[in-house]
Formats: structure tokens, sequence, C-alpha cells
């Protein structure tokens, strides 16, 4: 077994979830070429060197990380950093110079060095500009808060957060940033727990849901992960393999629909029967249908990983299906908000 490189104190610091299991998973082998979609800190791309003598392309939409990817890089060469979004992994690869890979991994959750840091206004814990970027660039969350329609915003709480007093909250913040427009994480934060009552005996704070809806909207999070899973389905070998650890159910219904779907375990569809709707073959095989949750015991070390679910499978040797992927209700797009973007 061969050492992880050492690495910064701060990338050290970081605790992957999952980690035992996606190195299962993903399982590389000697002269393998791993794809860490979401190299963040590094932890998942550490543990693959530390196991085999391979090549891990690693890639982060992030400027904060790709600088940790290539201060590991000089480290060990073993590591090629590849900034850019997992959402275009097929050109990422390409331009790598691979036709296909051996393994893909994709961690969604969102890094703990973007949610400590403060002025990146991921979290309200710590009050920062209301950002929430992942590439620094684009619209922040302060555009989308303070210039889409009440209904846009509804539909963004509602769907990407799951958040029963969406319209509500929406409401109320279309008539306050009448008056004096959205900056700080606080600000909103606290305007939404004054919106629907305070915590009321909850554990978790009342702008949550609202805050993840944002942060998914923003950096386009669902739609990044659909061509992500549709450009894996390109680039990996046959027995390659897919590894994908999601944060919340949105994410996880993404992917295990993807999966049952392509693996063709979807509802009313058979390869076998006569003029059924796509029968092809099945372009991957899921092991295991259950997703694979963290123990207890790294719960308890780790409580990140208390909503973690890992899936993952194996690409066959059948050409990749022509159709998408459902993702479910549309969303009013970014576009329109890049106008106002700082």
């Amino acid at each position: 077994m061969m050492s992880a490189p050492s690495d910064s104190a701060a990338a050290q610091a970081h605790v992957p979830v999952l980690v035992e299991k996606v190195i299962e998973a993903v399982a590389p082998v000697e002269g393998a070429v791993i794809v860490d979609g979401t190299y963040g800190g590094g932890g998942y791309s550490r543990a693959v060197l530390a196991v085999a003598n391979c090549t891990v392309l690693a890639v982060d939409r992030d400027p904060e990380a790709m600088e940790r990817a290539w201060a590991h890089a000089g480290k060990d060469s073993r590591l090629v950093p590849a900034a850019g979004r997992f959402g275009e992994l097929e050109a990422i690869v390409r331009a790598a110079g691979h036709e296909q890979v051996d393994g893909v991994m994709l961690d969604l959750g969102v890094s703990s060095f973007q949610i400590d840091e403060a002025d990146r206004g991921f979290s309200f814990m710590r009050d920062g500009p209301l950002d929430m970027r992942m590439a620094r660039r684009g619209p922040s969350a302060a555009d989308a808060v303070n210039e889409l329609t009440e209904a846009e915003l509804a539909d963004i709480f509602h769907v990407l957060g799951e958040e029963p007093a969406a319209r509500r909250i929406a409401r109320g913040i279309v008539h306050r940033r009448k008056e004096q427009p959205f900056v700080t994480t606080m600000d909103l934060a606290d305007f939404i727990e004054r919106t629907v009552g305070g915590r009321q005996g909850k554990r978790t704070h009342p702008a949550t849901r609202a805050f993840q809806a944002l942060r998914m909207f923003v950096n386009d999070e669902r739609g990044e992960l659909v061509r992500a899973l549709l450009d894996a389905e390109k680039v990996l070998k046959p027995h390659g393999r897919l590894v994908v650890v999601t944060f919340h159910s949105i994410e996880d219904r993404i992917v295990k629909t993807f999966l049952r779907d392509r693996s063709g375990h979807a509802p009313g569809m058979s390869r076998h029967t006569p003029g059924a709707p796509r029968a092809v073959a099945p372009s991957f095989e899921v092991l295991q249908r259950k997703a694979i949750e963290a123990t207890d015991e790294e719960v308890d070390a780790n409580p990140r990983a208390r909503s973690a679910r890992l899936r993952w499978a194996l690409r066959t040797e059948a050409p990749c299906w022509s159709g998408g992927i459902d993702d479910g209700p549309r969303l009013p797009g970014l576009q329109q908000l890049e106008g106002v973007a700082g």
C-alpha cells in the first residue's frame, strides 16, 4: 500500500464523508485514471492515491480549491489539476488527453472550506456578503434575492429547498427589498426567521432550507449534476465505476432515477418487452440498490455525514442512451440576472 502525500494543515483538517466506502466503490488499481470531480479539500484524491499507483484528474470550479490541487500536485505528480465544472466532465477528460477513464467520483456537498469562510457567504453561522458562488463569478445570491420576482423566488425555495413557507418568505423578501436590499447572510437569515415566526422548538434554523435553495440555484447544482451524469456515461470505460455522494433528497433522487433507468429497472420498462419505449441495453449495472449511509460512529465523528447517501454503479459495454434526465420542475434561468451581477 502506498502512502498518501502530506498536504497542508488546512486540507488535512477537511474530513471527507464516507471515504472508505467511496474508495471501496471506485476500486482504484495501478495505472487507472480516476476523476475526482469535486476536489474540494482533496480528501478523496489523497485516499485514492494512497491505495493505488494511478492518475487522479482533480476537477473543481472553485479557484481556491484549485490552488489546493496545484499545491497537492507539486508534491505528487500523479494528481493532475483540471479547473472547471464537473458538468463539463467530457470536455475536461478529453482536454486532459484521455478518451475514457476508469472511475468518476462526485461529492455533492459544500466544502467545509467554503462554509467556514465568512466572505464566501455560504452560511449564516458567520455574517458575510450574500454571495454563495462556488466559481466566484456570475450572479450571486444577493442578485437573486434582490432581482427575481416573488413567484420565481417562491419556486426556487419550494423546489430546491423543499421549504413549506416558500411563498410567505418570497412575499416578505420582495416587500422588504423595496426599502432596503439584502446584502449580508445574517440580514437575510434573521429576516426569514422573523417571517416564519422563529424556530418554534425546531433543531434547525428557519433559514436553512432557503439558503440551500439559493446556493443550489446560484450554482445551478441540479443542472450540473444532470450534465455530469450524462458525461460520466460517455467517458467511463466498460466496467468503469461511477460513485456519487449526495447530501439531500433532491440530488439523491436524480442519481437514483438515473441509475435505475440506465440499469433497466425503471417501473414498467423492460428491454425484453417487444416495442417497449427506450428498449435498449442497460448502460450501467447497479450492484447495490440501497444507498450506503454513514455509520453511527462516523456521524459522531463527522456530523456532516448524517445526511450523506452514496450510490455507485458499473459502466457496461452498451452504448450511451440517447435520452436525458428528468430533474424536476423548471426554474428561472441564471441568464436573466447576468446584467445585474456584480
